[in-house]
Formats: structure tokens, sequence, C-alpha cells
């Protein structure tokens, strides 16, 4: 992804924090971070050991004297606030500012998120620099979020707007999804053995139960692996002298 958001956090305090709004940046593929004043000073060794590995971030990072110095470069510029502030300002959701920040990458602008210190967040003066406004949906009786929180929230909302991983999926390790063919054959010998243990009592209802329990199977979406498993229990209970479906038996 070309024209990332860049992180610019204004007036941090803790070295702690710094770090560990590097490691939140790094899991949403996020690298250029900027510091307006931080209070502990920089280059900080508590950044980098809470940073858990995100070494590139904290390495990269770039100091600055204010924080209209941090923005300068940039075309378009996000303030996070949770406070209502007395001026006139386009105000979008995380999602929506994600959704933003893409078209402008893509018409070759360069976007920055500020974020303020952890006592009391950006000053009426940063917000002012910026072209629109962050406001997070929450709880309205409590809006409390650490500054990696807030950073993590807003950088996953702009890796997810153009990350394609599937919603839902089954994980098979080493196994593969079986085919068609050995699974019909597997529904084949299954009915064999019903039929012989005398589960169908109905004829006419034969066809129905077996389009359900063929669905029952499909839904598990077996594996080759376990459908082998399944043609052992087979085995295993004919090798046993039992029936399947014979349930008195089985019930012993």
């Amino acid at each position: 992804m070309t024209n990332k958001p860049v992180i610019i956090l204004v007036i941090p305090q803790l070295g702690e924090n710094i770090g560990m709004v590097a490691r939140a940046m790094l899991n949403c593929g996020l690298t250029e971070l900027r510091l307006v004043n931080p209070r502990d000073g920089w280059p900080s060794q508590s950044a980098r050991d809470a940073s858990s590995g995100a070494i590139e971030v904290i390495e990269g990072a770039k100091l600055f004297e204010s924080t209209a110095d941090a923005v300068a470069d940039l075309t378009y510029v996000y303030a996070t606030t949770g406070r209502p502030r007395d001026m006139v300002a386009h105000v979008v959701t995380p999602k929506k500012a994600a959704v933003e920040i893409h078209e402008k990458a893509a018409q070759g602008q360069t976007c920055g998120i500020l974020f303020g210190g952890e006592r009391s967040g950006l000053n009426n003066d940063d917000v002012a620099l910026a072209d629109a406004i962050v406001n997070v949906p929450l709880n309205p009786d409590f809006k409390s979020l650490n500054l990696a929180q807030a950073v993590l929230l807003l950088a996953y909302e702009w890796y997810q707007h153009s990350d394609d991983t599937p919603e839902s999926y089954l994980e098979i390790n080493d196994s593969q999804p079986v085919s068609q063919g050995e699974f019909n054959n597997f529904i084949s010998r299954l009915e064999k053995g019903l039929d012989q243990g005398g589960f169908f009592r109905s004829p006419d209802m034969k066809p129905v139960v077996m389009r359900n329990i063929r669905n029952l199977f499909q839904r598990a979406q077996m594996t080759e692996q376990e459908t082998r498993t399944f043609h052992g229990m087979m085995v295993a209970l004919k090798r046993a002298g039992l029936e399947i479906g014979d349930i008195d038996k089985l019930r012993d």
C-alpha cells in the first residue's frame, strides 16, 4: 500500500505508551511515526522495550518541535478528539476516515492523524490545524481510551478497508477437503449399511432421509482424513457385530 497515513503523537508522556503505539501501528502495516515534543525525551529505551519488536517504527520516528511543523508536508490531516469543540468542523467516524484516507491516497495525497497526550489530548490550536475531526462512537457514559488503543482503532479501520481476508473459512491444516467422488462413495456406503440394518422403516421416506443425512455431512465440510475416519468407524462397528441403526444394541 502506498501513501499510508502518518501517525502523529502530540506531546506524548510515557515512552512505554509510544512503544505500544508503535506496536499497534505495525500490527496494521503503518510505519511512519512523528513525535511532537515527547515529555520524557527521545530516543527512549522504554519505548523500544514496550514496542514488542516494532523496532522499525521506533527507529524511524521523527521528532518535531511543533504540531504545525509535523503536519507541514501533509495534504490532509485528521485530529482525534472525544471532546466537543467550539468550532465548526467536518467530523467523521474512524470507518469513514479510513475510506477517505484510501480515496485521497489513490489521488496521490498523504494524510496524517493527530493524537493528543495521555492526560488532556489535543488542545484547540492543534485541532485547528486539522481538516477534519475523528470522533469514535463509544458508550456515551464512558469514553476512555488509552493512547495505544486509540491509535490501534484508527489504524485497524484503515487496514481493514483494503484487507481481503475471508470473513469465515475452514482451517484444515495439512488435510484436504474431500472430493465429491470420495464423499459420494462414503454416502453410498453409509446408505447401504443403514439399509441392511433396517434403519429405513418406510421405503417412501428413504430418499428424504438420505438427503437430510447428506446435508448433515455436507455442512460439516469434511476433509479426506475425516472421511477415512468415518469409513473406519463403519468397519469397526461391523466387526463388533453391531448393525448401524441398531439402537438397542448400541445402548447395551
